[in-house]
């Protein structure tokens, strides 16, 4: 924004001199501050071209609570949309929380929203819930997919009917009341299965992932996509046949009722948030590969895609 000036001009007496030196005194001002404005402006447009222009809006003060999954494309969402709140002038808080409570805190109002609803299927029960509580934004993200997953090297392992105790001892689940986990339940009681699957976290289904993967032994784990697991090894969604799990899936924002009138500016970049499972990957990739913390990679991210961000920051 151009800074303003004001001069104050002192008062000289009348005489034809006075008048004389007044009008030059007054060329000279207005030479400097167009030279100044000219500069600021100059200024202005070049930090725009540079990127380096921050965004900002009248709500200097003003707190969003943001609720998410520790899931790691989650994590990658969360913080990415936390920054560019912030970068408008909200104060943002994010609070972790599992997957039911999340869509609670949404629909009573305790949070303002979150970027992980992972639908039509994942999760269903949630949305059934409590789908008239909250206001649905649409997807931020296409093309998600979940289901089982194995090692590439299991060349005789192709569909969820190839899945028996003769080649797994367990399916390796993440955390119970997920999505994925509650529609695999459903797989191993259509399919007949005589596996077992178990439940950890995120980080420990990887990690038992990279162990069994680093000596070729046989590991299945429920899985999704984006993920940057599916860069670091070479790995096979389980053919579905019957269907269980989804097509289409798509990540969707989710915030409260009366979100709108309280922020309308936050809900207006909370709705036109929205990107790929590329730059997710590109997000989880610098986290899990790159050591960077979750903050640093999504400043890192938003620097570097600078003009999709504006587009979230256009506010009519």
């Amino acid at each position: 924004m151009l800074a303003m000036y004001m001069k104050r001009k002192a008062v000289l007496p009348l005489t034809l001199s006075a008048l004389v030196l007044a009008a030059c005194g007054e060329a000279d001002d207005q030479e400097e501050t167009g030279a100044d404005e000219n500069g600021t402006e100059a200024e202005t447009e070049e930090a725009e071209e540079d990127g380096e222009g921050e965004a900002s809006g009248n709500v200097e003060g003003e707190e969003i609570e943001l609720v998410y999954v520790a899931w790691e494309s989650e994590l990658a969402s969360t913080n990415v949309i936390t920054q560019v709140l912030e970068e408008y002038g909200y104060d943002v808080e994010m609070t972790q929380s599992d997957q039911s409570p999340m869509w609670q805190a949404t629909a009573d109002g305790s949070a303002d929203g979150f970027v992980a609803a992972w639908l039509p299927s994942d999760m269903a029960d949630d949305y059934e819930r409590y789908g008239d509580e909250v206001v649905d934004l649409g997807a931020n993200l296409e093309g998600a997919k979940t289901g089982l997953v194995v090692p590439e090297y299991m060349e005789d392992v192709n569909s969820i009917e190839d899945v028996t105790s003769e080649h797994f001892d367990e399916i390796t689940g993440i955390d119970a009341g997920a999505g994925v986990v509650i529609t695999t339940e459903e797989v191993i009681e259509e399919y007949d299965l005589d596996v077992e699957m178990t439940t950890s976290t995120d980080a420990a289904m990887t990690a038992e992932l990279d162990s069994r993967y680093q000596e070729e032994e046989p590991v299945i784990v429920t899985g999704w996509e984006p993920h940057w697991k599916f860069y670091e090894y070479d790995l096979k969604f389980l053919e579905d046949p019957k269907e269980v799990y989804a097509d289409g899936e798509e990540i969707r924002t989710m915030v409260r009722e009366g979100l709108e009138e309280d922020h309308p500016e936050a809900y207006q970049i909370l709705d036109n948030f929205h990107w790929t499972p590329d730059d997710m990957n590109e997000v989880m990739l610098d986290i899990s590969e790159g050591g960077m913390d979750p903050e640093e990679a999504a400043a890192e991210w938003i620097e570097n895609n600078r003009e999709q961000v504006d587009e979230w920051l256009d506010i009519d």
